[in-house]
């Protein structure tokens, strides 16, 4: 199918119209016409191939909400019609023991992203920034109709990220959960925890962000660069979720844990170039982990979860067109808190 889409065609090149084909429908594909599409800080770094990973030309876009246009023979669980999502995956192996429990994030074969990956008939996917995708009925979302769909979009990858490892950790009422970052990742991860029962403390290097954080459901926020008020959180907090996606001394922070504190790395999968401390962790038992994702069905859950509990991303709109700027005030950190294209704009 001939497809409208927004292409980079090198790390230094601009995103500018292209068309694509996409494959003809599978027994078990959906259909979708792409709605909304949300901009991730990923797609900037596969645009501009800041991980060494990109294959030109590459569409980003990984946080999809569509309507069916149309369903193979053997789709049961999807009509014309639906308004549905899809995020981070495409596909997987389907069979390794990550898969089997619904984990095709952890994937042992590697998963299929959205985009910048290569699909099982060897082509390579292209994301949502464009008119229309073809997705396996097992990697498509149901959207309830309590969401708002422009403001769900996010929710497919910056809240399933902040969401997957807070049920990890099953964190619940009377918790009390540090988040480092006040941005996309951090705002949504405020508003989970919240509706899971925590007390939360946001992190922040920004005192203009001391009112949004509150605003966002905070109960504290600390200026990490204060040492007094730093060192006054040490010692406070069950979990911390780290969202800040480049790199930093994760040491300042560490020391907040309590004894068997666990620091959640969920923002920087560049090299850790700072040496963690062995004596932070040793001596209280703290545990640095990380997460990635989540698989489908926990994917659907978050969906489910902030359907129920209110819970949107703070979203601004923006036309397709105007992508580049986009790019160029989220690394201004220009946006509160994320864009999502209008893709009848294209």
């Amino acid at each position: 199918m001939n497809t409208k889409a927004y292409a980079a065609h090198s790390a230094t090149s601009k995103l500018e119209p292209w068309k694509l084909d996409r494959r003809d429908p599978n027994p078990d594909d959906v259909s979708i016409k792409i709605n909304y599409c949300g901009v991730c800080h990923s797609d900037i770094h596969f645009a501009e191939n800041d991980w060494g990973m990109t294959q030109y030309p590459v569409v980003p876009g990984h946080e999809i909400i569509g309507t069916v246009t149309a369903v193979g023979s053997d789709v049961n669980n999807f009509k014309v019609g639906d308004t549905v999502g899809v995020g981070c995956l495409v596909d997987s192996c389907r069979s390794c023991p990550s898969c089997a429990q619904g984990l095709e994030n952890y994937c042992l074969e590697g998963f299929v992203g959205t985009y910048g990956g290569i699909g099982k008939d060897g082509q390579p996917t292209y994301g949502g920034y464009s008119d229309k995708i073809v997705v396996s009925e097992r990697f498509v979302l149901k959207i309830p109709e309590k969401l708002d769909v422009k403001s769900a979009a996010p929710l497919l990858c910056a809240g399933i990220t902040t969401y997957s490892p807070l049920r990890h950790v099953n964190l619940s009422k009377g918790d009390t959960l540090g988040v480092v970052g006040m941005g996309g990742l951090g705002h949504i991860g405020i508003k989970l925890a919240k509706a899971m029962g925590a007390e939360v403390t946001v992190f922040t290097r920004s005192k203009h962000k001391i009112d949004e954080a509150k605003r966002n459901g905070a109960d504290h926020v600390v200026i990490s660069t204060d040492e007094d008020q730093m060192a006054a959180a040490a010692g406070s907090l069950n979990y911390i979720l780290d969202t800040v996606p480049v790199d930093h001394d994760f040491n300042p922070y560490l020391r907040a844990l309590k004894l068997d504190g666990t620091y959640i790395v969920v923002g920087q999968i560049t090299p850790i170039t700072q040496p963690l401390s062995a004596a932070d962790m040793i001596f209280m038992r703290r545990s640095v982990v990380g997460s990635l994702i989540g698989g489908i069905p926990e994917t659907q859950e978050v969906l489910d979860f902030c359907a129920e509990h209110d819970i949107s991303c703070d979203v601004e709109m923006i036309k397709m067109q105007d992508i580049n700027e986009g790019y160029q005030r989220m690394k201004d950190s220009d946006v509160k808190y994320r864009f999502v294209i209008d893709m009848s704009s294209i």
